[in-house]
């Protein structure tokens, strides 16, 4: 049976998080966020350790001049997520972890993404003892960003469609031979954010706890899938490395992605106007311009999808099966700009 992370929902959690943690702890945050959670904390603090660089040799440096801890807290979004996984990784501390936001499945994740020349990589293992999920602390938070959270679960839909492709031509790795269970469980998890779909725009509780448990499953599925990512992520999240290398900017993830599946549905002409209905329905933004780019830039990015699949070593999908055309582009600024 898959193995998922303890999660706790709940009310008021943060302040309880001093009398349970081992001490003293390093609370691993955003410099935006700390003024409003740092009355939360006692004197068993230290830091906390505000998120700059996501390079590793940054990171690196970062942990070799840290004062001694017993655990590690992440507070915030997927970034300060994925940097506490690293530290805790490399310290070897138990691991806290209390998202803000629901804008990615990090908090859920083994392995953090970090970058090495600015090529995103997923790298170190760290299991909390707890995700604590509080939903005042998450309906809180800016409603885009939440309803963004849903960016690493629409993504299955592509995801899906290129693994079959890639066994319908020959072309799936050695090591992930399609796998319709990983699919069928995949699926459950993708139809409870359509199902709910209402509720995570609304931001309410049974909103945040369907798409917490959604990215909970999601989160766990690469290790749990023994690192066969091919049933959860596809060509869309090409569209986002290609994009933030080539823009060296970071995004909103689920945004990104989000875009990323509109496109690749698209290119698949895997009922395009179908996930983007559900899509306008949670309220993603997703538009170029909403996430501070140019249409220019995203065509360019579609472009150069070739050079971001050599450049990660990528699996194949639809990116690599059929070509990104001037006409392709025209049609996709039309229709998502319309």
């Amino acid at each position: 049976m898959a193995q998922l992370f303890n999660t706790v929902y709940g009310r008021g959690l943060i302040s309880e998080l001093k009398n349970s943690v081992h001490r003293p702890y390093l609370v691993v945050t955003m410099e935006d966020l700390w003024p409003r959670f740092a009355a939360e904390f006692d004197d068993g603090l230290v830091g906390p350790l505000f998120v700059g660089s996501l390079e590793r040799e940054d990171l690196d440096r970062t942990i070799r001049d840290l004062p001694r801890c017993e655990a590690v807290i992440g507070l915030g979004g997927g970034q300060a997520l994925d940097v506490a996984k690293y530290v805790a990784w490399a310290r070897r501390l138990p691991l806290f972890q209390v998202p803000t936001v629901m804008s990615v499945n990090a908090a859920w994740a083994h392995r953090a993404a970090v970058r090495t020349g600015g090529v995103v990589r997923y790298v170190a293992w760290a299991v909390p003892e707890a995700v604590y999920v509080d939903f005042d602390v998450i309906a809180s938070a800016p409603v885009d960003l939440n309803r963004s959270g849903v960016g690493d679960i629409i993504c299955y839909h592509t995801a899906h469609w290129d693994w079959a492709m890639a066994r319908d031509v020959g072309k799936c790795e050695r090591q992930w031979p399609y796998d319709q269970r990983l699919v069928d469980e995949a699926r459950v998890a993708f139809d409870r954010v359509v199902d709910h779909a209402g509720d995570i725009h609304d931001v309410n509780d049974e909103g945040i706890r369907a798409l917490a448990e959604s990215l909970r499953w999601g989160g766990s599925a690469f290790h749990n899938a023994g690192w066969n990512p091919r049933h959860i992520e596809g060509a869309e999240h090409y569209v986002f490395y290609s994009l933030e290398y080539m823009t060296n900017r970071p995004f909103v993830h689920g945004q990104i992605v989000g875009l990323g599946v509109l496109l690749m549905s698209a290119l698949q002409d895997n009922r395009p106007e179908w996930i983007k209905e559900v899509v306008d329905r949670i309220g993603v933004p997703y538009r170029p311009e909403q996430m501070g780019v140019t249409w220019d830039q995203v065509a360019e990015a579609m472009r150069r999808l070739p050079e971001a699949v050599a450049r990660g070593g990528l699996w194949y999908t639809v990116a690599s099966e059929r070509p990104i055309t001037e006409q392709f582009i025209a049609r996709m600024r039309d229709w998502l700009s319309a």
